[in-house]
């Protein structure tokens, strides 16, 4: 027994060090966590070093980490978010995997396969890998992006797809004499039913729950909680015949207006990180080598073929419904592989006697193999077509030779505002914004606007920055800003640089590069914002300039203690974004009082933020 312990838990530390090792490595070079996480599979698995006999096992278990990753996908897709997506879904989705299996059975059939075995195969590989894109649009940040969105679209409908497909392999599958036709019936009946159930449970009863856990203060049965909505919503799917991923998938969705909806997500996050790792390098294993190797003409030809079609396919329809070209071209280089609902399809196929053994094999490493491929095609794609914003230029004039007394950099709502005053005092200004549909919008309404992007020394130059008074940099991009006011400092020291700051950090950092003014966004907003509350509670209006100019006053203190300054010597002091030479007046108190108040003061700002709002909650 303590030998067979011993064995197990040796499997346990070379699994986790497998991947480890080999994803950190991966990423170095620029391959991606997916691409390592199969290579670590392959190099443990039964086909490699032979520490796993059994990948399947493996692999079963790690769809787990699948499932928690449409669940975690549900919570971000509220439903009238997914209402609004239902024309992508059902419109776009639809399209694509008509068309790209239409066109993948001709591929089979002109490759031998016998017409019915070509269409099962073709649908399989229509099938996209939920987890592998998924991936490669988080490590991107493409998630929430309408280009991203529109792909989360059409996988919903793939992991849809495989229901009636399913559903189309069981009434394929040859009828015993007992009258199985009456259990069929009894089969969608309850799948009907574990939908309905579902619904009824993620809509009635999960939240009462869930306030009740939150009052015995107890984390660890939240999390177990979690994981048993997961869990329980994907078991009560496989139950009723359908995809466990949709289950998770649809509670996410139920819960995801709840007020636990961000406490769900951060305890699901890692066991969705871990579990989803282990499917890949599940997939990994299961990749029959001697079976590629004895025929790998016909599997790697296969490969290559499919991926190619479908690549054409779902160009095809992303041209037809209007996409541009570089969002076509990402969406066939992401989604060209086949997905792991295959590996469902094509076993449901071997078991009812439509695909033969060694037919099922070969299909299955061709999915696998596709999939390993697909990270390799991001990168070269990237490579061969690097990412560029295609924007309109036409009636759009670029900066060149301007020569205005203030240089206005970002023509948003932020410097549309911020332009007003020195319009009205008759101040000649140039302005330069690197979004040309804002350019023709601000042409509209009798502005001048010219295309430039502040972050290249060369536009500065072009857009007079050299002869300006003063430069603003409205842009709202914190990297951005910090880059113009890094340049601006240095090329033209003499030259006042007022910034629009994104926080309390981002403030420091400007004030570190010597900006000369610096506003954070919501700053002033937000507190003229509160004083008119004071006014409209009755308060008088000496009190309310009173209590706006100590809120000012200490937001100056925990600035200057932040930045490291001493101020129980009065160096200075910042006020409405500016160092100038200012004792205290007030009291000295000392910097542990001022740090605590300080905390205080985050704390309660960060504890009012709404959750879209984290990183200006977290740095203030």
């Amino acid at each position: 027994m303590a030998v067979e312990q011993g064995s197990e838990l040796v499997k346990v530390v070379v699994l986790l060090g497998a991947g480890v090792l080999a994803v950190p490595l991966f990423k170095r070079l620029g391959l991606g966590s997916v691409l390592g996480y199969l290579a670590a599979g392959l190099a443990i698995g039964p086909f490699g070093l032979g520490f796993f006999s059994e990948a399947g096992t493996i692999l079963h278990i790690a769809e787990l980490g699948v499932v928690m990753f449409l669940f975690v996908i549900g919570l971000e897709m509220q439903p009238t978010r997914l209402w609004t997506l239902r024309r992508q879904i059902f419109g776009l989705g639809l399209m694509q995997v008509a068309v790209c299996g239409a066109l993948l059975t001709v591929v089979g059939v002109l490759g031998g396969l016998k017409p019915l075995v070509a269409f099962i195969a073709a649908m399989g590989f229509v099938l996209s890998s939920t987890a592998i894109v998924m991936q490669l649009l988080d490590e991107r940040g493409d998630t929430s992006t309408p280009r991203g969105q529109r792909m989360v679209s059409i996988l919903l409908l793939e992991d849809l797809a495989i229901v009636p497909l399913l559903a189309l392999i069981a009434f394929l599958t040859p009828e015993p004499a007992d009258g199985a036709s009456v259990s069929r019936w009894v089969s969608i009946g309850v799948a009907l039913a574990a939908i309905i159930g579902l619904v009824a449970v993620s809509r009635w009863l999960l939240n009462p729950l869930f306030r009740v856990l939150a009052k015995a203060k107890a984390r660890e049965v939240m999390t177990a909680a979690a994981l048993l909505v997961v869990l329980g919503a994907a078991l009560a799917m496989q139950w009723g015949g359908l995809s466990m991923a949709l289950g998770a998938f649809a509670a996410g969705v139920m819960l995801s207006e709840s007020t636990f909806r961000h406490q769900l997500e951060a305890d699901i996050e890692p066991f969705r990180g871990i579990l989803l790792g282990l499917f890949f390098m599940g997939v990994g294993m299961s990749l029959d080598l001697p079976l590629v190797l004895a025929d790998w003409p016909f599997i790697l030809g296969g490969v290559l073929a499919y991926m190619a079609v479908k690549a054409l396919g779902i160009y095809g329809v992303a041209r037809i419904t209007r996409s541009s070209h570089g969002d076509a071209l990402q969406r066939m280089a992401m989604m060209a592989q086949g997905g792991e609902f295959a590996f469902v399809l094509y076993s449901a196929a071997a078991a009812a006697g439509i695909v033969q053994a060694n037919v099922n094999a070969a299909l299955t490493a061709a999915i696998i193999i596709s999939m390993a491929l697909t990270p390799l095609a991001v990168m070269a794609l990237r490579w061969a077509a690097p990412e560029k914003a295609e924007q309109d230029m036409e009636g759009v004039e670029v900066a060149q030779g301007l020569k205005g007394s203030v240089l206005i950099i970002g023509f948003g709502r932020f410097g549309q505002i911020a332009s007003q005053s020195l319009l009205a005092r008759g101040i000649d200004i140039a302005i330069i914004e690197n979004d040309t549909d804002m350019i023709r919008a601000a042409a509209q309404f009798g502005f001048k606007v010219y295309y430039g992007d502040g972050t290249r020394l060369d536009v500065l130059h072009a857009s007079g920055a050299g002869h300006a008074r003063a430069i603003l940099v409205c842009v709202d991009n914190k990297e951005a800003t910090t880059c113009i006011v890094t340049l601006a400092k240095h090329e033209f020291p003499l030259t006042p640089v007022l910034a629009r700051s994104y926080d309390r950090q981002h403030a420091i950092e400007l004030m570190r590069l010597g900006v000369d003014y610096q506003m954070r966004e919501t700053f002033e907003s937000a507190l003229a914002f509160s004083a008119e509350a004071l006014r409209q509670l009755g308060v008088q209006e000496v009190d309310v300039a009173e209590v706006a100019e100590d809120i000012r006053r200490r937001d100056s203190e925990r600035l200057q203690l932040q930045m490291g300054g001493d101020i129980s010597a009065g160096i200075s002091l910042m006020h409405g974004g500016r160092w100038t030479p200012a004792p205290l007046t007030k009291p000295q108190r000392s910097a542990k009082a001022l740090n605590e108040e300080a905390a205080e003061a985050m704390e309660s700002e960060a504890s009012a933020k709404p959750p879209g709002e984290a990183n200006e909650a977290k740095t203030g």
